[in-house]
């Protein structure tokens, strides 16, 4: 009887090879480090070769894993277009996307509006959060899509564009103008940091009037006049103003979004979700 390769293996195989390891290709395919590690035993077991040179510090394929590699991709590659051609699976399935709250708005709820209306089957779980947390999520394999906000963008990321930080208040608010100046951030929030040494290098006293983890006891406290925040420019939440200070408080900078993918992020779905997003921040 003729021997068949497993295509779930195989697929394991090569989401390794694109991921860099196994910790990484584990989360992208929702599964656990050891079943794919098994996959990869059952397979290299199934062949009676060894696909990884496991004495490398690094991930490398053996040459007969990178002659593997490429039947694999064409094999699944055949997979899923059958499977299209046949039952439209390949419009289902699902995108993870993690934006940082303050960019959520007013771009992603058209963008997902839109993609579920051409994308039925497909589900888009969004995730919204900080930077800081975003990126570890997606380290782990646990976001497949993320939108960022950061001084320095990191390896692998798609620069969009670069806006202004600015300071903000409640409508014709004067708090801003006493000191201690009085500030409201998340802990976790990247511009605090920012925001404290802006002030910190101007001589500026400051405290925190309200901080923690609820953005909306935070913007809350902002409309009410008794702290200012920092934001990115047309990303203001309802309620809250940028203060023209008229060099009263110190500048801020900019920030630049950009955007990051795994690897093995592909389909008709994603790319268009990718573009949609290009489309709405790139400026």
């Amino acid at each position: 009887m003729a021997r068949v390769l497993d295509l779930v293996a195989l697929r394991s195989f090569v989401a390794v090879v694109d991921a860099g390891g196994v910790t990484r290709a584990a989360g992208l395919l929702n599964l656990t480090q050891s079943a794919v590690s098994m996959q990869l035993k059952r397979l290299e077991e199934a062949l009676n070769l060894g696909l990884f040179a496991r004495a490398a510090r690094k991930l490398t394929l053996t040459p007969e894993g990178e002659q593997l590699l490429g039947f694999a991709r064409r094999m699944l590659a055949l997979n899923d277009e059958a499977l299209a051609r046949l039952t439209s699976s390949s419009f289902e399935g699902e995108i993870r996307l993690g934006v940082p709250h303050d960019i959520v708005y007013p771009a992603i709820p058209g963008i997902l509006k839109r993609l579920s209306a051409q994308f039925p089957r497909v589900r888009i779980n969004l995730v919204s959060s900080f930077t800081v947390l975003l990126k570890d999520a997606f380290q782990r394999g646990e976001l497949d899509l993320i939108l960022t906000t950061e001084e320095e963008p990191g390896a692998g990321a798609e620069e969009l564009a670069s806006r202004p930080l600015v300071w903000v208040g409640a409508e014709e608010g004067q708090v801003w103008q006493k000191r201690p100046l009085r500030m409201g951030f998340k802990d976790t929030c990247i511009f605090r940091r920012r925001a404290v040494a802006a002030l910190d290098g101007a001589g500026i006293d400051w405290e925190m009037a309200v901080d923690g983890e609820s953005e909306q006891a935070i913007e809350a406290t902002v409309a009410a006049d008794l702290a200012v925040t920092a934001r990115l420019t047309n990303a203001m939440p309802q309620g809250l103003f940028v203060i023209d200070s008229k060099g009263a408080l110190p500048d801020l900078g900019s920030q630049t979004i950009c955007l990051y993918a795994a690897p093995t992020l592909k389909g008709e779905a994603a790319d268009l979700l990718r573009q949609e997003i290009r489309n709405a921040y790139c400026c």
